[in-house]
């Protein structure tokens, strides 16, 4: 837990502390630390809402103030439970027949052996694992932020609680720098700003929920990343590929994605084979939407004898896959259940790891200079020992030789990564991508991972320089994610305001009157601009050119080349760039190669 979860957990006991004092009858579940913030699940008679919180605030500052020291205390598991049925935890003193139910219930999850303890505030004491700060009055600035329905241990057939949501910071310049950051997230939602500017669209109705539309503005965006990802690859020496969207059962039981990945795949479909044996009825056979490009990619592997002397093979694709995920989680382009992948599979030889491996790290770093990203880290995640042949492949001299590879890599590359336990992928470690946008919102862009077991299970091998067959390590790796997630990411980083090379509508031509020279002038321009591929429109309608600069600017053009009779004279356009404003007149000719080396540089 770390230091700024540690404060939060112990606001979340500051908290339910207040509570306990408004309303003395609350039965309190758990409250932990959360990604931005802690909550507390209770059951109440009063139903809490936002109109609450400066009593619940004003309650938590008195406890802040009085500097209760957070006391931690051992118990035995009869005393727990003799305290439970007393009423006392989760709460501030006794409370004769009204027992602690929920505390009680998390009592009888403790497995045997295991410590039992309580942290103490004050009056307030609650069964908890702790760890917390030595004192409320170490809790920095809070503020309470919602309050929400859950059910217990979010299972439907158990009570429903209420959720009440906070957060909490060392000071309060970062609780004040938070708030801020969620209102301009809020103003750079790429959902938002994915309708106003004619991005993508969702169809639930006739088109299915989680499968967005792309909108020719939206398509843009696709076509230039995927674009990016090919030159970058094929400088790297990638080789592209082809695959179905279906496969036979086979293909996945074979990866070993079923059964164990089968909630996350669109169900079967069952259909009849054209030839049956000896006149007999053909078989039936499970077919599934490919929920990953990985095993496709395998089979192209083995589609041809592969000696030492073809490695490392760099197979790669920008292959659409499908996964269903839960209708709860759908969000935006963020979650969906159609995904274009820039995917690719490297497979070479345990010589070859390190360079491989440090080299699509490369190509992340790359990547990142490109759209403007300052902050990132690695998720190194490893197995857990204790769960081989069952979370993860029984495989323990491999897990730590590939283990102690991508460790390595990492520490010579110096690319900054924390390590955690226990959340691998099956097949091997894996490394996930944790990005943050210019406002200081996290993402996982994409992952990195290892794998030598699935390319065993297929039987994958090459000839090596002793003559003998070996079987290949495989990367996978995805340095641009899906377009769906890294397009969401996008919008909200640059607000919408795309930079040149990637803007939909690039350059817009507007003439400060309907005059007909003019307009030729603007359509010589227009021609010259998509003679080399410019993304460019003109706007020759009569109305004054402060109204075609606002529709423009509203529209997000990256560049609006202005016309009037000076500049068709001297062979020169005013320059406007959004978000700059006017940077003057300039020659036609200095105007063109500009934009032309802005887009084949991709300039931020």
């Amino acid at each position: 837990m770390s230091d700024l979860d540690r404060l939060r957990h112990s606001c979340a006991h500051v908290m339910a502390t207040a509570i306990l004092r408004l309303w003395p009858d609350t039965q309190l579940a758990y409250g932990p630390p959360v990604e931005q913030g802690f909550y507390y699940d209770l059951e109440c008679s009063h139903r809490i809402t936002p109109e609450d919180f400066p009593r619940i605030e004003e309650e938590m500052r008195k406890e802040i103030e009085a500097n209760h020291p957070f006391e931690r205390i051992e118990v035995t598991r009869e005393q727990a439970v003799q305290d439970a049925l007393k009423g006392r935890l989760g709460a501030l003193s006794e409370r004769p027949g009204r027992p602690s139910r929920y505390k009680l219930d998390l009592i009888q999850q403790i497995p045997e052996g295991e410590p039992i303890t309580y942290y103490r505030n004050g009056d307030f004491v609650d069964l908890c694992a702790g760890p917390h700060v030595a004192s409320t009055g170490e809790i920095g600035a809070f503020k309470l932020t919602s309050v929400a329905s859950a059910y217990y241990k979010g299972d439907a057939r158990n009570p429903q609680l209420q959720r009440v949501y906070g957060t909490a910071f060392r000071t309060r310049e970062e609780l004040d720098q938070y708030f801020a950051m969620l209102e301009e997230a809020k103003k750079r939602d790429h959902r938002k700003l994915g309708q106003e500017l004619g991005l993508f669209a969702m169809d639930p109705e006739y088109v299915g929920p989680g499968l967005p539309l792309w909108l020719p503005r939206g398509a843009v965006l696709c076509e230039e990343l995927e674009k990016l990802a090919k030159e970058t690859e094929f400088r790297a020496g990638y080789l592209r590929v082809k695959t179905p969207h279906v496969a036979r059962e086979k293909m996945y039981v074979t990866s070993g994605h079923l059964p164990y990945y089968t909630d996350s795949m669109f169900p079967p479909m069952e259909l009849g084979e054209e030839e049956g044996e000896a006149g007999g009825e053909a078989p039936r056979v499970r077919y599934y939407l490919k929920a990953m490009n990985c095993p496709h990619h395998h089979r192209i592997f083995a589609a041809e004898p592969r000696s030492y002397r073809d490695l490392p093979l760099r197979l790669a694709e920008y292959g659409t896959c499908y996964r269903y995920e839960q209708s709860g989680e759908l969000f935006g382009l963020m979650r969906v259940r159609c995904l274009n992948m820039n995917d690719a599979h490297i497979y070479c030889t345990p010589e070859q790891f390190a360079e491989e491996f440090n080299a699509v790290n490369q190509m992340y770093l790359e990547y990142f200079r490109i759209f403007g990203i300052e902050r990132y880290v690695m998720r190194f995640s490893t197995h857990d020992p204790a769960r081989l042949g069952e979370k993860y492949v029984n495989e323990p001299e491999l897990w730590r030789q590939t283990e102690d590879m991508v460790r390595q890599v990492l520490k010579d590359s110096g690319i900054p990564y924390v390590e955690v336990p226990n959340e691998a992928a099956f097949y091997g470690p894996k490394i996930d991508v944790q990005v943050w946008s210019v406002i200081g919102r996290e993402f996982t862009l994409a992952t990195n991972q290892v794998d030598f077991a699935v390319p065993q299970r297929f039987g994958l091998v090459y000839r090596d320089r002793d003559n003998t067959d070996k079987t290949p390590l495989c990367i996978h790796r995805a340095p641009l994610g899906t377009h769906e997630r890294f397009i969401g990411f996008l919008i909200e980083h640059y607000a919408g305001n795309f930079p040149l090379w990637l803007s939909p509508e690039q350059v817009r031509v507007l003439t400060v009157s309907d005059d007909a020279a003019l307009r030729e002038y603007g359509e010589s321009l227009v021609r010259e601009l998509r003679d080399h591929f410019v993304r460019v429109n003109a706007d020759y309608e009569p109305v004054p050119i402060r109204a075609k600069i606002a529709a423009a600017e509203a529209a997000h053009v990256h560049t609006m080349l202005v016309v009037g009779p000076r500049d068709r004279a001297a062979g020169q356009v005013s320059v406007r760039v959004h978000g700059k404003g006017n940077l003057g007149a300039k020659p036609r000719a200095e105007v063109i190669a500009d934009i032309l080396a802005a887009i084949r540089e991709r300039r931020p």
